[in-house]
């Protein structure tokens, strides 16, 4: 095979697997986990979810690596409405995304201090955070899930989801030995959300906490769209040089 058609091919592969990997994004969940269909593209979704996340998740948990004012331009949002919806008072739009509730008191109030959510969608994934916020219920002792059993953090959605009660069944453990566990989860009482609209709600808090794992991301893929373009604009600038520079000597 000569070297001017196997570059082409080369050519050919690597902008194959390149649409392969975009492609690739939307991976299935692990485990018990649900899909959460987040999409950290869809501006309106992140946008949403930047509220949310401000007025639910901020009053314990920092996002200490992200500052408001980069969403400005990511987010497609004006500094007036960055400063009125999610900045909290005493704080500036340059200013990181810092929780106000102290630090080292809050180990004391809960036993463990809340943890910083920049990362969070990068170390656990989109379908863990999904899912834990969707799967919290209530019990006499107070909130358990079926996720992360005794949570430190209490359900903050709750008047959302309303409040959702645990139905047990015996199960046989691996040893032999029969034991109660959580088969499913029934809602006994409505929240101000339908099931549905709160699926919703939580599918934008898992786009924004994608978003602000890795702010980057939206740049890179409008840049990655164009270096699509350019590849296949090489391939077949390189298609032509090829065909005219063999046509000679096929003759």
């Amino acid at each position: 095979m000569n070297r001017g058609l196997l570059t082409l091919k080369c050519l050919i592969v690597s902008l194959a697997l390149s649409f392969a990997v975009v492609s690739s994004v939307g991976a299935a969940p692990k485990g018990n986990l649900d899909a959460s269909g987040a999409n950290v593209f869809d501006l309106a979704s992140v946008q949403r979810g930047a509220a949310l996340f401000a007025n639910y998740c901020m009053a314990c948990h920092s996002a200490k690596y992200m500052r408001y004012k980069r969403m400005e331009e990511d987010l497609d949002l004006t500094e007036d409405q960055i400063q009125e919806f999610l900045v909290p008072a005493g704080l500036e739009v340059s200013d990181y995304m810092i929780s106000s509730m102290p630090y080292e008191a809050s180990a004391e109030w809960f036993g463990k201090s809340p943890p910083d959510l920049s990362l969070t969608a990068r170390s656990r994934g989109p379908d863990w955070i999904y899912t834990f916020l969707r799967s919290y219920y209530l019990t006499e002792d107070g909130w358990n899930n079926t996720v992360l059993a005794n949570p430190a953090m209490p359900h903050v959605l709750w008047e959302l989801q309303g409040i959702q009660r645990p139905v047990m069944e015996m199960v046989e453990d691996e040893t032999g030995a029969m034991e109660v566990k959580v088969a499913s989860l029934e809602l006994d009482q409505p929240g101000t959300l339908s099931p549905s609209a709160y699926d919703d709600a939580i599918r934008d808090i898992v786009a924004f906490m994608q978003y602000i794992a890795e702010p980057a991301v939206l740049k890179r893929q409008r840049l990655g769209i164009w270096v699509l373009l350019f590849l296949a604009l090489f391939t077949f600038l390189s298609y032509l040089l090829y065909h005219e520079y063999w046509k000679d000597i096929k003759k």
